[in-house]
């Protein structure tokens, strides 16, 4: 007879230890994933908040950069409307003598029996209406100006004669420039 041993409640038993390690390892495996998912949620949202905090910094600067641009664009214009001012004071200042010495100059180059009107400007160029004893004086007097280094070439406009034998002309000239005076010298 042999001897009968029975493998069958070790077998079971070894297979409720496998099932019992199988379950603890689905477990573990189970609540390390929940955890590490946890963790990289955490870690994820972390990032969206520095990238967050991040955006609203730029935001920011940007934001003071823009007022600084349009600070300085307005510092521009105003800067702009100085130098346009400047530049008028400085023509007004440049230009003060040089009325005078136009003047000057039209009172000495005024020819005998020729009277001014009328006189007007406009830009650098001269408008006279006056009047004549007779057209050899107008002649006279658009050489007169001519001749000055103060007055370009006159150009006589109208020549008309009146009841008393007189002759009312008008006339206009450029004057030049304190630079082209001193050219129009020698």
């Amino acid at each position: 007879m042999g001897i009968e041993i029975n493998l069958l409640p070790w077998r079971q038993a070894q297979r409720e230890r496998r099932g019992k390690r199988f379950n603890l390892a689905l477990g573990l495996m189970a609540v390390l994933g929940l955890g590490v998912g946890y963790a990289m949620t955490f870690y994820y949202d972390h990032q969206l908040a520095v990238q967050q905090q991040r955006n609203d910094h730029i935001r920011t600067a940007l934001t003071r950069l823009e007022r600084d641009i349009r600070t300085i664009s307005e510092y521009e214009t105003a800067r702009d409307a100085l130098l346009a001012k400047i530049d008028v004071f400085t023509e007004l200042q440049q230009g003060r003598p040089q009325t005078v010495h136009v003047f000057n100059e039209l009172a000495s180059r005024l020819q005998e029996g020729v009277q001014y009107s009328r006189l007007a400007r406009q830009e650098a160029r001269l408008r006279l209406e006056g009047q004549a004893e007779d057209n050899y004086q107008v002649s006279n007097q658009l050489r007169a100006l001519e001749a000055s280094a103060v007055f370009g070439v006159p150009v006589l406009s109208e020549v008309e004669g009146t009841e008393q034998d007189q002759r009312r002309f008008a006339l206009s000239v450029a004057q030049r420039l304190p630079g082209e005076q001193e050219e129009a010298s020698p």
